[in-house]
């Protein structure tokens, strides 16, 4: 079993910058591709990044040159940094652990089966 557990949410103006971290416990974190989903009031969960156990990065297309995802294995940690915020960003992002180890990234919810509970972003314009 895998826990995970986000912070560095908050209120932000339009053009700044966040920090989001993921602090995960359990399983060999090391070995799991990792992500971050977030869901905006009234819409679907929707993908933002993963990233491999080996480093591999994957984006969405509306965070690509904004956001930077990383990872802590040696303390099971994975940020993502976000720059340029815009209005839009506005949502609750999760982090998400992928379903199997060594699996490569993924933009499918279904896909992963740890889930944190979400930490609030808000973008003011």
């Amino acid at each position: 079993q895998v826990q995970l557990v986000e912070s560095g949410g908050g209120l932000v103006q339009a053009g700044g910058s966040l920090r989001l971290s993921c602090a995960a416990s359990g399983h060999t974190f090391s070995t799991y591709a990792v992500g971050w989903f977030r869901r905006a009031t009234g819409k679907e969960r929707e993908f933002v990044a993963s990233i491999r156990w080996t480093g591999w990065t994957e984006y969405a297309d509306s965070v690509k040159g904004r956001f930077r995802l990383s990872r802590d294995s040696a303390n099971s940690m994975m940020r993502l940094q976000m720059d340029s915020l815009k209005p839009e960003d506005t949502a609750v992002y999760y982090c998400a652990a992928r379903d199997l180890p060594y699996s490569s990234t993924s933009a499918d919810v279904h896909d992963y089966k740890y889930w944190g509970q979400g930490t609030q972003v808000t973008v003011s314009s």
